[in-house]
């Protein structure tokens, strides 16, 4: 998982508030560190790549790629991974979110 320069975790555990992060990547952030209190949580805004496609909006936080690793997954299938966190984020997913790509690892997987 690469670094994302304005996240410092302290105690081994992801920071629930990262600066640069727009309203709906904030409430994500907050739901998923609530959830799965992940050791690495990186959140990127695809949303301008996406530009002239559907489901683009003004303003961005549309399309989004997760990248986390959490002890929470610890034993599941990718696909059982993927559902808890779709769960999670489903009022983000009905409201605003268009598109989330994940990349989600156990807490004991490199």
């Amino acid at each position: 998982m690469r670094a994302n320069p304005t996240e410092t975790a302290t105690a081994g555990a992801a920071p629930a508030v990262v600066a640069g992060d727009g309203p709906w990547a904030a409430a994500m952030r907050a739901k998923l560190v609530a959830e799965f209190a992940p050791s690495a949580l990186e959140i990127e805004d695809q949303s301008e790549s996406h530009r002239g496609h559907g489901g683009y909006r003004e303003g961005g936080e549309t399309h989004f790629h997760v990248q986390m690793r959490s002890a929470s997954f610890d034993g599941k299938t990718r696909v059982a991974r993927q559902r808890m966190v779709m769960r999670v984020l489903k009022d983000e997913l009905e409201a605003r979110v268009h598109a989330l790509s994940l990349s989600l690892q156990a807490g004991d997987e490199a």
